[in-house]
C-alpha cells in the first residue's frame, strides 16, 4: 500500500458538487492499493499514520500525533499512486483491481476509526474534487513495501 499523508488545517472531498467528506485539523490521506497488498499491511499502515508525530508541541517541535491534537482523517482512494511513469502517458496496471483494493481501503479506514479517530472518505472509483488547506506544508510518503 502507498499513502501520501498531508497535514491539513482542513480538507474536503466533493462528488458531483456535493461534499462527501470533510475534516478540520488532521490528515488528508491519499491511499493506493497494490495487487499483492494484505490486511496486515493495512493494519500496519493505519498504525503508522495514526501515530505519526508531525504536529507542533509548545516548543514548536514536531512532536505530537493526531490524537494529541484531536485530529481527524480524510481518506481518498488514489490508484494513480501505482502509476508506471516510464513513458509520458502513465499506465496503471500496477494498481490493485477493485475486488482487492476496496476491502483494503475499507480495512485501513476501519482500523483508523477503531483507534478512536473521526474518519471521512471519498468514494472509491468516483470522479472527485479534493480540496485542502495544507499546514506547513508537511507531506509524508508511506510505502508498506519499505516499512
Amino acid at each position: 500500500m502507498r499513502a501520501v499523508v498531508t497535514r491539513v488545517q482542513n480538507a474536503r472531498v466533493e462528488i458531483g458538487g456535493r461534499v462527501n467528506g470533510a475534516i478540520g485539523r488532521g490528515f488528508l490521506v491519499l491511499l493506493g492499493v497494490g495487487p499483492d497488498d494484505t490486511e496486515a499491511q493495512a493494519v500496519r499502515l493505519a498504525d503508522k499514520v495514526c501515530g505519526l508525530r508531525v504536529f507542533e508541541d509548545e516548543n514548536e517541535k514536531m512532536n505530537l500525533n493526531l490524537a494529541a491534537v484531536g485530529g481527524a482523517l480524510l481518506v481518498v482512494s488514489q490508484f494513480t499512486l501505482y502509476a508506471d511513469t516510464k513513458s509520458r502517458r502513465p499506465g496503471f496496471s500496477g494498481a490493485a483491481r477493485p475486488e482487492t483494493a476496496v476491502p483494503l481501503y475499507e480495512k485501513f479506514m476501519a482500523e483508523c476509526a477503531g483507534r478512536g479517530f473521526q474518519v471521512e472518505r471519498g468514494e472509491f472509483g468516483a470522479d472527485m474534487q479534493v480540496f485542502s488547506q495544507n499546514d506547513g506544508p508537511v507531506t509524508i510518503l508511506f510505502d508498506t513495501d519499505q516499512m
